[in-house]
């Protein structure tokens, strides 16, 4: 009798250690030859710059558009996601009006709340789901991507300014945070992949086997960044704030998201792509946000680093209980 109890265990431990294990070893590789000085600020900006701008991009391209979209009826996680992330911003809102939560401290708080990194997403998924949990996720993220850009950018202008920007400075910033969304590298991918994939649906040959020798570049490479940008130097004074924000984005964000897709009759590969979505940590993209829109940059690495560590139990717990 104890047999099938051992071996669903063990069947668990191995989709832990075969999804998240690569995923965290990397970082920490990352973290450990930055500490021995191994590589610098320079090459992690440049290789930040080479994965947002170019791998990643062409990543999402050729896997949303090498084969037809398969959605099988599931679309509604899409509708479901997006209203989880518009609910966790809120209730990050209502935290900000409760709790003495100062102004210049306000953006990087929220944004840690319910901004998502798309590279250990991305890594997770690939190694858990494999190609089509991939494009699922690529779908989803083209469409969470402009929506999270806006919030973030609108909450940090308006606590930025304390609310009393001049209508012409406000639109101007709005104007070029339109322009940033449009001319974003992420959303044009996977645009452009999901009209290929109902266009065409499949690469000849030998630009499948060049977009497929990139992509292999994207993802080592990206958590490599992760784990030399990680820094603790902010932790201590900043520890209470981090944890509400890590909080926010690792359990309320899973807890809502999970009753938003039972709402919506979400089930499938959609609902274990869904929930990863859920419980994957915070962008590092909050740190150069928060510094160009004047807000708290001590908080945003403090969020930063405290959401990743902790990010691990939260995707753990997703993969249990969807093995």
């Amino acid at each position: 009798m104890q047999r099938p109890a051992k071996a669903g265990f063990l069947g668990a431990s191995m989709i832990l250690l075969n999804a998240l294990f690569p995923v965290l070893a990397l970082i920490l590789f990352g973290w450990a030859v930055k500490r021995r000085q191994m590589t610098d600020e320079a090459f992690l900006r440049t290789s930040d710059r080479l994965v947002y701008f170019v791998f990643f991009p062409l990543m999402l391209f050729w896997k949303i558009g090498s084969a037809p979209l398969q959605f099988n009826g599931n679309w509604r996680y899409l509708p479901a996601s997006a209203l989880a992330v518009l609910a966790v911003c809120s209730l990050s809102l209502l935290f900000i009006r409760l709790w003495p939560v100062a102004p210049f401290q306000a953006g990087s708080f929220n944004q840690g709340c319910y901004r998502f990194n798309t590279y250990i997403g991305m890594a997770v998924i690939i190694n858990a789901f494999g190609e089509a949990g991939a494009q699922l996720y690529g779908i989803l993220i083209g469409l969470i991507i402009p929506m999270v850009n806006v919030l973030c950018v609108s909450i940090l202008i308006w606590y930025g300014g304390n609310g009393n920007d001049d209508s012409g400075a406000r639109g101007s910033r709005l104007r070029l945070t339109l322009k940033h969304l449009l001319a974003n590298p992420l959303i044009i991918a996977c645009v452009a992949g999901i009209a290929y994939s109902r266009l065409i649906g499949a690469f000849p040959t030998p630009v499948d086997n060049t977009l497929k020798l990139m992509s292999q570049v994207t993802l080592p490479l990206a958590l490599f960044s992760i784990g030399g940008s990680l820094t603790c130097a902010n932790l201590r004074n900043n520890m209470t704030l981090a944890l509400a924000s890590a909080a926010f984005k690792l359990a309320v964000l899973p807890a809502l998201g999970l009753a938003l897709l039972w709402l919506f009759g979400v089930t499938g590969l959609a609902w274990k792509v869904s929930m990863l979505f859920f419980a994957q940590p915070t962008s590092t993209a909050i740190y150069i946000l928060s510094s160009q829109l004047h807000s708290d940059t001590e908080l945003a690495s403090a969020v930063i680093v405290t959401s990743t560590l902790l990010s691990f139990g939260s995707m753990a717990l997703v993969l249990l209980a969807a093995g």
